[in-house]
């Protein structure tokens, strides 16, 4: 039964686990050792479960406890050429690490699913998502940390059972908050992050391709709330006669990510 952990989403921490106790995925490690070993556990997950780690890209908020939990955990670490080289650069990685370079649009194949990488529009060299298909013919997808949805990304998401999607800022709280106007423009920018807005746009396009399970994530703890995000994004749903609990399911996950699995 395939099953989907959020254990971290925000713009402080990501990590995702796709797979079941007997071994997964883990996608993105920006929390720290102790930390993803904790929520693991908390969710009945082993360290030991994690068979390999897919990295997005190279932003702190995804990489921050991959060098410690190599070195308790040795496990293949998958990314494209230049992450994995800008990675290998910032001496993330231990000295004997196992580096499997992935192209996007490739799959390649792991002990509990094939796995396809798809190019993001980001500001990190070599930013991607990915998309699992695991052994039960189910498929989920992670797409977040991109500031425009390409042909690549549509390719990537569409069909998926479940998807990870970035629900980032609202406008307004960005307009009226903290942030200084250069900041603004990047977070808005092509290379930035999705809005909510955004993030109901593309909803409505995946639940249209065949999505039955909608998970909101990397939320900005500055410029959004959970509400907001859900509101805005439900409400455009509803207008398109798209129905909650009956069309899809939409859950919003905390920076703690969700407090269960979801099954897909």
């Amino acid at each position: 039964m395939s099953k989907f952990y959020s254990l971290f989403s925000s713009s402080k921490g990501n990590a995702s686990f796709i797979g079941s106790p007997a071994g997964g995925m883990l996608v993105d490690a920006g929390a720290t050792c102790r930390k993803l070993v904790q929520s693991l556990e908390a969710h009945g997950l082993s360290a030991e479960a994690v068979q390999g780690i897919c990295i997005t890209h190279t932003h702190t908020d995804h990489i921050k406890g991959l060098r410690v939990f190599l070195n308790q955990h040795p496990v293949p670490v998958y990314g494209t050429a230049e992450t994995l080289a800008q990675l290998r650069a910032l001496d993330k990685f231990p000295q004997n690490a196992d580096l499997r370079e992935i192209l996007p649009a490739e799959t390649i194949h792991t002990d509990t699913a094939a796995v396809t990488a798809f190019a993001t529009m980001h500001d990190s060299p070599g930013s991607c998502g990915y998309r699992f298909e695991l052994s039960d013919g189910q498929t989920c997808a992670v797409c977040t940390d991109l500031g425009c949805v390409t042909p690549e990304v549509k390719k990537g998401v569409y069909g998926a059972d479940l998807v990870l999607l970035e629900a980032n800022y609202d406008p307004n709280m960005l307009r009226n908050g903290p942030y200084p106007e250069m900041l603004q423009e990047r977070i808005r920018g092509k290379y930035g992050h999705l809005s909510n807005g955004d993030s109901a746009g593309i909803a409505e396009a995946l639940i249209a391709h065949g999505t039955t399970r909608l998970i909101l994530g990397h939320l900005s703890e500055n410029n959004n709330t959970m509400p907001l995000a859900q509101q805005t994004v439900l409400e455009h749903l509803q207008e398109q006669g798209m129905r909650r609990n009956q069309d899809f399911l939409l859950q919003v996950s905390s920076p703690e990510g969700l407090k269960q699995a979801v099954i897909f």
